[in-house]
């Protein structure tokens, strides 16, 4: 029996069940779907036994308490995971097994073998040798991200339940939507959740602990051209579509994330289409660095400026948003919660893989609500598509890193 024997159970039952958010919504959560799979959520926790089991007041969140089993004043953790999934299609899931994997066969996602996995484009998959891996179908992602994430922590209080002479601390539990359209945290209530640190749990890879993030803005361009007969359009015409293309050449050629790694930020178009009347332009711009995120946004600001100006009128309009911030900002003021993590992975013979975050995570904004919120490793492969994939094993190895983290708390309080 598994040691865990509700864990990939439940991660199967969640992942079947469509929870794609939508970034086009104005409710809290961005679908009913969501509010559905919360309300069953809150009754599953409440049969593994947990206490205080309810929604935030803002109907986003899922908050459930482990009660501590000791007499020691123990920093109380909190564990966070999202349940909603990225754009991609989410109806149908139907995992794939795959047993004992010898990390070098092309793994063939349907039945056509039109969609595969081959570690010739994926090499990570060489990692994976004996173990269990769970696929998609090919049509579908898994949701991997982040109900591995859920079902783990779920998993650990169930275990810790089950196992007294485990001494921990009080720990709290929260599980939200709409972290892939980047609103999630919004409506992420610090008071009520009662940690004093927390993790998400929403990494890729074994090993896996971020707490450094990108800054990131979310940036709208509108461009408003002049639309005439071709043949009459000399000196009259101005092309938005064309307009719309000087803009996105006026950016540095380089600063796109196909050509960037590591802290090198980007603006990334992530979405174009026009006419000669009119033309929008969406965009994400990241950074690690504060002050040179600031000068991306002014730099953007300034190509449309600059272009207003060529055309004597104020055909560009940009709107530019703050997503969230580099969560090492607030974090590495105090290095225990990070610290926990880490002596928690050595422990269990996990060599921590930590380095800057090329995006961000709920913790990011949480961090800068209050609450310390690295991100630990949750198992996600390729995640957002069809070559989605996680390990059982790895699965079981992040539900130990929660225990562990828990007891290392208890134990050194």
């Amino acid at each position: 029996m598994a040691k865990y024997e509700n864990l990939i159970p439940r991660f199967l039952k969640y992942v079947k069940i469509n929870t794609r958010s939508n970034p086009n919504s104005g409710t809290i959560p961005s679908t009913p779907q969501l509010t559905e799979f919360a309300e069953g959520l809150v009754k599953d926790l409440k049969e593994i036994g947990l206490d205080n089991v309810h929604i935030n007041k803002q109907c986003a969140y899922v908050y459930a308490t482990l009660p501590a089993n000791t007499d020691k004043q123990v920093k109380k953790i909190g564990f966070i995971s999202h349940f909603d999934t990225a754009d991609f299609n989410s109806e149908n899931i139907n995992p794939q097994f795959v047993e004992n994997y010898d990390g070098k066969s092309v793994i063939k996602l349907d039945d056509s073998g039109k969609y595969t996995l081959d570690p010739a484009v994926f090499p990570n998959l060489k990692n994976y040798q004996g173990h269990t891996l769970i696929t998609t179908d090919g049509s579908t992602l898994l949701g991997a991200d982040d109900k591995s994430g859920v079902a783990e922590i779920m998993a650990a209080a169930e275990y810790l339940l089950a196992h007294p002479e485990i001494k921990h601390g009080e720990i709290e539990i929260g599980l939200g939507p709409d972290e892939e359209i980047g609103s999630g945290a919004d409506h992420f209530d610090v008071k009520d959740f009662g940690a004093d640190i927390a993790y998400t749990v929403d990494g890729g890879p074994l090993g896996q602990l971020e707490y450094e993030t990108f800054n990131a803005a979310d940036a709208q361009v509108e461009i408003t051209g002049t639309n005439v007969h071709p043949a009459e359009a000399k000196g009259v015409m101005v092309n938005a579509s064309q307009v719309a293309m000087d803009f996105h050449a006026a950016l540095p050629e380089h600063d796109r994330p196909e050509h960037t790694e590591g802290r090198e930020g980007f603006f990334h178009l992530y979405s174009m289409n026009g006419t000669v009347d009119s033309a929008h332009l969406s965009y994400i711009i990241r950074d690690h660095d504060r002050q040179i995120f600031e000068d991306r946004k002014k730099l953007f600001q300034g190509v449309a400026d600059q272009l207003n100006k060529e055309y004597g009128s104020d055909r560009v309009q940009v709107t530019i948003k703050d997503q969230y911030y580099n969560m090492r900002e607030v974090i590495e003021k105090d290095m225990t919660v990070v610290d926990l993590a880490k002596e928690a992975l050595e422990e269990l013979n996990i060599k921590p893989l930590i380095f800057p975050v090329r995006g961000g995570t709920d913790g990011s904004k949480i961090s800068y609500l209050g609450l310390p919120t690295p991100n630990l490793f949750a198992g996600g492969e390729n995640m957002h598509g069809r070559f989605e994939y996680v390990s059982e094993q790895t699965m079981e190895q992040a539900t130990d890193v929660v225990i562990k983290i828990a007891e290392l708390a208890e134990q050194q309080a």
